[in-house]
């Protein structure tokens, strides 16, 4: 009992020395808490397995957006490109047979036509022929051999003319095939020349660049490495996006809208002071008991809150952020109240 009393009683003590924690005599509707200078971390990875060939950077240095920071080796994907572009050629070469082909068939058409034109003229000839030898075998001037000749004749250019029509017939088929194989030569280009786009994506992706301005906080492979793919090679700090993360409790944080002005002070820099404004509350209640039953339970909860600190402040004084300092937040927790002298914002020229 008197070690649960101790406990309650540290508990409390613990609770409103946060509340205090950094403020002067005198300073009312102000709160504070202990927070450390964060940022987006950005893992730099290869795409595909391989070599590291190169890394430019190092740990530490300042980098800007768009600038190389890893080169991985290519020599098989230089490889596969070279493969790629004969596979084109031998690709354009079959589209350019296939072209021939079909002036191929469509001459063989038209001189098909042509022997059709002749063999319906025979065929003509041939009817006349027997027509006049049925009239003068009917008079007594032919004998029946002769006008059986003549029905020959006809019957032999009649089938020459189905033949003929055949061949034409033929002719339009060679040509449709012919402008398949052209069809299926033409996607095979096609097929080839994305195949070779494809191998040089990845040949661009070799190249390790910065999304953004940063800091390279760790390098995780070295030169000679062999990664997977997705494999991890340095570690940024995307030094744009940095906040400090703190925590208030319920009484104060439900009073806290996003936007409110929050004022830093880092203790490595205490001369200074940063504005920031919150970016984001939590909707559920840190350090919370499993039974919330008394008010004094109530008073334990704590909600995490970050204060982001302006974009356009931050690109001013780039090379002097460092993350991982830590410092005191501290956020006006009552309506009216105004900064006291010591908050004011002051920042290195």
């Amino acid at each position: 009992m008197i070690r649960s009393a101790l406990v309650l009683a540290a508990g409390v003590a613990a609770l409103v020395g946060w509340q205090r924690f950094g403020l002067k005599d005198g300073e009312t509707g102000l709160v504070s808490g202990n927070g450390r200078i964060e940022a987006v971390e950005i893992d730099v990875a290869s795409r595909a397995a391989g070599r590291i060939e190169e890394i430019r950077v190092r740990e530490g240095e300042f980098v800007t957006a768009g600038q190389v920071l890893a080169v991985m080796d290519t020599d098989v994907l230089e490889a596969q490109r070279r493969q790629a572009e004969a596979q084109l050629q031998q690709a354009d070469s079959a589209v350019t047979t296939a072209g021939s082909q079909i002036a191929q068939r469509q001459s063989d058409k038209a001189a098909a036509q042509a022997v059709v034109a002749q063999r319906q003229a025979e065929l003509k000839a041939a009817r006349s022929h027997l027509e006049r030898s049925t009239a003068l075998a009917e008079k007594g001037f032919l004998s029946p051999q002769a006008v059986d000749d003549e029905r020959a004749r006809v019957e032999s250019a009649e089938a020459a003319l189905s033949a003929a029509r055949a061949q034409v017939a033929a002719a339009e088929s060679a040509i449709a095939s012919a402008r398949s194989q052209v069809t299926g030569a033409q996607s095979s280009t096609a097929a080839a020349q994305a195949n070779i786009e494809r191998i040089q994506a990845d040949i661009d992706d070799t190249t390790l660049k910065s999304p953004r301005d940063g800091r390279v906080q760790f390098i995780v492979a070295r030169p000679g490495e062999v990664i997977p793919a997705g494999g991890r090679v340095l570690n940024l700090v995307d030094l744009s996006d940095v906040y400090m993360t703190f925590f208030l409790p319920a009484a104060v944080a439900g009073r806290v809208a996003i936007g409110t002005e929050v004022r830093i002070v880092l203790d490595a820099a205490p001369q200074y002071v940063i504005p920031a404004n919150v970016s984001f509350v939590a909707d559920v209640a840190q350090f919370t008991p499993k039974a919330v039953e008394t008010a004094n339970e109530r008073e334990k909860l704590m909600f995490r809150v970050r204060a982001q600190i302006p974009p356009d402040l931050l690109k001013q004084h780039i090379l002097q952020v460092k993350t991982g300092l830590p410092g005191v937040a501290y956020v006006l927790s009552e309506p009216g109240a105004a900064w006291p002298d010591r908050l004011q914002v002051k920042l290195p020229q």
